[in-house]
């Protein structure tokens, strides 16, 4: 079985829709869907990379999402990777046991019907990192969660 797959990168903006046509008509992406995620207060737009891999585009729809301490320390810009993974209770029982800081709650809904948890930055060298156990999915091509969907960490 091999180990997690590259699921998406995401960037933090703060309005969709001035920088979805960036992507779109700048750089020839795919957009797969739109989204609101209410557990992480944003709503998410899905482009495809190719390979199963996706872009996400991150806007803050309250005033308390997380997302909104990182866009005013940092401004808009990469926010976090995400790795696909089969099994998310196997994934966070490996990284716990490794040492690594799971930032609760964990595991939590996410985009197109996915479990997501994410590990603290401060134990990643300041990478924030997402561990995403595909869902239905309502963007089309998400990939289907199972061994060729990549293994736990």
């Amino acid at each position: 079985m091999s180990g997690p797959l590259l699921d998406h990168i995401a960037v933090a903006c703060t309005v969709l829709e001035d920088v979805l046509p960036l992507y779109t008509e700048g750089l020839g992406l795919r957009l797969l869907g739109v989204e609101a995620v209410p557990t992480e207060g944003v709503r998410v737009a899905m482009l495809d990379l190719g390979g199963g891999a996706r872009l996400e585009l991150l806007e803050p729809t309250t005033e308390t999402a997380s997302i909104m301490g990182f866009l005013a320390r940092r401004g808009p810009g990469l926010h976090h990777i995400a790795l696909r993974v089969a099994d998310i209770e196997a994934a966070l029982a490996q990284a716990q046991a490794a040492g690594l800081e799971i930032i609760p709650p964990a595991p939590r809904p996410g985009a197109g019907g996915s479990r997501v948890a994410f590990v603290h930055p401060k134990t990643l060298q300041g990478v924030l990192l997402e561990l995403v156990q595909p869902g239905a999915g309502v963007h089309g091509d998400a990939p289907p969660a199972g061994p060729a969907a990549g293994g736990t960490l």
